[in-house]
Order: C-alpha cells, then sequence, then structure tokens
C-alpha cells in the first residue's frame, strides 16, 4: 500500500523505461471501471488492449482462478493437466479448427505460426527459402519473427529482421495475385482487422481472395486474431464473419480475461509439422492459464458476449459518427468492427496527445496508429459507458490545436 507519489517514485526507480505509463497507479476494478490508489473512477475503454475481454473482477473467473490455484498451477509439457486437454476440446470447437499449441502471448502464439509454416515448406521442399506475405500497418508483435512480420518500418528500427518477409499494402489483393509465378510464397500472414495499425477493417472479399490465392500457390493462409479474436468483432473469431478457414491462427489476449495466455490453431493437415523437441514453451498450456481461458469462454457463451459486441459496436459507431458530424475540422471518419473501433483524427492532430486530457476526465482509451484513438472496451461495457467516453471525447475534441 501506498501513495501515488511514493509508488510512482518507486516505479521510476526500479522500472525498466520502456514504456510510458500514465501518472497515476491503478488498484482495483469492476467491470469497465477501474479505480486508483486514491480512490479516483475511471472507465476503462481499452481493456488492457482487448485483453479484459470478461472486464474486471468478474465473478466466475476469480472464483474459478482462486479454486485452481489451490489445486494445481504447473506441471510443464512432460506430463498431460486435465485443464489442458478440456480447453483444445473446446477452443477447437468453437474455432472451427481442430489442434491447439498453447504458449503465454500473442507475439508467441504468431511466433508459433511463423514456425509452422517455414518447417511445413522444409518438409514439403527440403528447404525454408520463400516469401511470406505480410502488410503494411500489421503489427504481429515484439519478438523477433513476429516482429519480421511487423509491417510498421519504426518497430524494427535497431533490431532489424528475419529475411523472408515482403510487406504489400492492406487490402490490395491484386497486388498479392501479381507476386511472380516463379517466387516460392510459403505463407500469407493477416489481421482481419489491423488493431495497432490504425483499426483498419479488411475489406469485403479480401480474406477469400487470399484463401483462394493460398490455395492456389500451394501457401499456407496465417490469420493473426491476437485482438480480434474471442467474440470482440461480433463473431467468436472475425474470419467466421468471412466464410473462410485459415490454416493456423494466433490467439491471446482475450482469451484469458487478463491472465497471460496465447494459442496457435492449426487444421489437422499441419498437425504433424511441429514435431517433439521442434517447438515447445514451458508455461505453455499451463493448468492454472488453461483454467482462464475455460472460463472466458464459458462467459463469453452464457453471457452471449459476441451478440452483444456486435449490438454495442453499432451503437459506438452511431455515437462516433455523430462527433465526425459535429466536429468535421476535428475528425476525419469512424472504422472497425464491433467492440474494436477507431475515431480518426484530421491530419495534424495527435491521438496520445488526447489521451491525458480524457484520463483526467476518467477515461481510459489507447491511441492506434498516429490519429487513431481506439476503443476495444471489455465486452460486458454498458452502453452508458461508452457514452460516457465519447462524451468526455466531445468536450475535449474543441480544446485541440495542430
Amino acid at each position: 500500500m501506498g501513495s501515488t507519489t511514493d509508488l510512482l517514485a518507486l516505479a521510476h526507480k526500479h522500472l525498466y523505461g520502456n514504456y510510458k505509463p500514465a501518472p497515476f497507479v491503478l488498484r482495483s476494478g469492476k467491470g469497465a471501471e477501474l479505480f486508483d490508489v486514491d480512490g479516483k473512477r475511471y472507465v476503462d475503454l481499452c481493456a488492457g488492449v482487448a485483453v479484459c475481454a470478461v472486464g474486471h473482477a468478474h465473478p466466475k473467473l476469480a472464483a474459478r482462478l482462486a479454486e485452481q490455484a489451490g489445486k494445481l498451477l504447473h506441471v510443464s509439457n512432460y506430463f498431460f493437466n486435465e485443464e489442458n486437454i478440456l480447453l483444445a476440446q473446446e477452443l477447437t470447437y468453437a474455432s472451427c479448427m481442430d489442434r491447439g499449441l498453447f504458449c503465454n502471448s500473442g507475439a508467441e502464439a504468431n511466433e508459433a505460426i511463423f514456425k509452422l509454416a517455414r518447417r511445413a515448406a522444409w518438409m514439403k521442399r527440403g528447404t525454408t527459402e520463400g516469401v511470406i506475405v505480410a502488410f503494411h500497418n500489421a503489427f504481429h508483435g515484439r519478438t523477433m519473427g513476429a516482429l519480421s512480420m511487423t509491417g510498421t518500418p519504426k518497430y524494427r528500427e535497431g533490431f532489424g529482421a528475419v529475411e523472408g518477409v515482403v510487406h504489400l499494402p492492406f487490402g490490395d489483393l491484386a497486388a498479392v495475385q501479381a507476386l511472380p509465378t516463379d517466387k516460392h510464397i510459403i505463407a500469407v500472414v493477416v489481421e482481419p482487422v489491423q488493431g495497432e495499425g490504425g483499426v483498419y477493417p479488411a475489406p469485403e472479399g479480401f480474406l477469400a481472395g487470399l484463401r483462394a490465392f493460398c490455395n492456389e500457390r500451394g501457401a499456407l493462409l496465417l490469420v493473426d486474431e491476437v485482438q480480434t479474436g474471442i467474440a470482440r468483432t461480433g463473431s467468436f473469431l472475425a474470419f467466421h464473419e468471412a466464410g473462410i478457414r485459415p490454416d493456423a491462427v494466433a490467439l491471446a489476449k482475450g482469451l484469458g480475461g487478463g491472465f497471460p495466455i496465447g494459442a496457435m490453431l492449426t487444421t489437422e493437415e499441419y498437425a504433424g509439422v511441429l514435431t517433439p523437441g521442434t517447438h515447445g514453451s514451458t508455461y505453455g498450456g499451463n493448468a492454472l492459464a488453461s483454467v482462464a481461458a475455460r472460463t472466458v469462454l464459458e462467459i463469453v457463451r452464457e453471457e452471449k458476449l459476441a451478440a452483444r459486441a456486435k449490438d454495442l459496436g453499432a451503437k459506438l459507431s452511431a455515437m462516433l459518427n455523430d462527433l465526425v458530424q459535429a466536429f468535421p475540422d476535428h475528425c476525419e471518419l469512424e472504422r472497425g468492427r464491433g467492440l474494436l473501433r477507431g475515431l480518426v483524427l484530421r491530419e495534424g492532430f495527435v491521438a496520445r496527445d488526447v489521451l491525458p486530457k480524457l484520463q483526467e476526465k476518467g477515461i481510459l482509451l489507447t491511441a492506434a496508429g498516429d490519429r487513431v484513438i481506439r476503443f476495444s472496451p471489455p465486452l460486458v461495457v454498458t452502453e452508458s459507458e461508452l457514452a460516457e467516453g465519447v462524451e468526455a471525447i466531445r468536450a475535449v475534441l474543441p480544446t485541440l490545436t495542430k
């Protein structure tokens, strides 16, 4: 326990400085509300960047985690644990995939699909040489393979990248189809909605076109659902809305409701690619994380959170469009799907400059790209809490200067 001043002093002394957190310290939460150590209330409309899907301190999730902590936490992957087997069954059923490999984060899940694609190419052709197609503005994580697929150069600055990845314009199917036929395409990796890059939904028919291209070229279609998955866009997974089935999917964020867990899901065709000893994760699939994910899946079903995200997403879209109409000199448009939405500011305004003003009013949001204020609230958020956030933006917009 401590005051804000004392805790911030400790943070600046002991935490590594690769982040730039807001100058307050959160202590507790409930639903879509958070409270700092001084008791100030905040409406959380970012949910740990789409992580806390079922909100803060959901009673069922809290109870299940506490119960499991008293039974079994971890045994490693040298041994089965009951909860992980049941999670694999439930998650593959909900996703319409066949196999699950578990890890700890979205970056690790994207590393796994990267390695799956390389290994599958090696098994087929005896070489890992070839191209993985990714897209400009994409974000797939901070580890080297995931970073290499990330389509924003600033994230790779000072680190370099793994060779063999080419980046094309997002949504430009013709650019993908124009890749030379003598170039071996290992895989195409795509986000159904580019979250970090600016909340860009894939154009109608783009995912289906990529599926057809991959079928034609013998490539894997890899879908990154780290930010879009677990009911956020109005379907359990966003690719379900496109009527396709990828070869592998990366999941994380909302899957554990705040507890770290990631997953790679594959079709049966690729179940034998990563054989024993080729890939692993010490903590991946541990019993506590598996209980967290199983409980989240149960809550999503029972509380019909996919339908809720679709309904509230439409209402949030209407609210944001009202802002665009009311402040045409400040706002360009709104876009997104379900409860992953962005308010795009006009050229010259910087989204990150707006966030502290909103925090003063008790609203927590994040930026996506330079000019986009991103909404990724808990799926249990209320319409009135969304309206509270939009009204705070309405109050702040007139104070902005270029």
